[in-house]
């Protein structure tokens, strides 16, 4: 049994994610026991980046008009440039994110995936990091922004790039393992 047997993830991304922060995570929930969701903003297939160049199609699980945070036990918004940025004009998907807080859920967001965040105004008094290029927007929504490897802060995990994975991961798995977080809030 692992340490997150009987536990369900959803992952929030569309196309233009960077794949690493799709695949490594969800590849170490998975052997850690949980069942895991792609969630997105349409069914089909989504397409993984490798930096600037197209990287694989991964099939959605299931589309953000289908679900809702009551169904996982935590999220993860994997980051890419062009993933956030369209998730954040989706207000199905922004309250998908909001709902994880309200509810106290774990979620954990790496690189530009935290402008996820932004959007869903969980920040105000969070400690967080990202990819440096959006420090400006989680300062204006009113988060603290440092420079490490990973942040968490009452059941929030964040990192700033790929190089962050190996920390990053395991702190996702320590926080979906221990659950809700009274202070989770938005």
């Amino acid at each position: 049994m692992g340490a997150l047997t009987g536990k369900k993830v959803a992952i929030l991304a569309t196309n233009g994610f960077e794949q690493v922060e799709l695949t490594e995570p969800m590849e170490k929930v998975k052997a850690a026991g949980a069942d895991v969701d792609i969630v997105s903003l349409e069914s089909g297939e989504i397409q993984g980046m490798n930096h600037d160049e197209k990287g694989d199609m991964f099939t959605v699980d299931k589309t953000v008009d289908e679900v809702s945070a009551e169904e996982y036990n935590g999220l993860i918004l994997p980051g890419g440039v062009l993933n956030p940025d369209t998730l954040r004009t989706n207000d199905k998907a922004v309250q998908f994110v909001r709902d994880f807080f309200v509810q106290h859920k774990p979620v954990s967001a790496i690189c530009h995936g935290p402008w996820m965040l932004v959007e869903a105004d969980v920040l105000e008094g969070r400690t967080v990091t990202s990819f440096p290029s959006i420090k400006t927007d989680i300062l204006n929504a009113g988060g603290n922004w440092v420079d490490e490897e990973v942040v968490v802060d009452q059941g929030l995990t964040t990192s700033r790039t790929p190089d962050d994975m190996e920390a990053f991961c395991k702190k996702v798995i320590e926080e979906l393992r221990e659950g809700k977080h009274d202070r989770q809030t938005p």
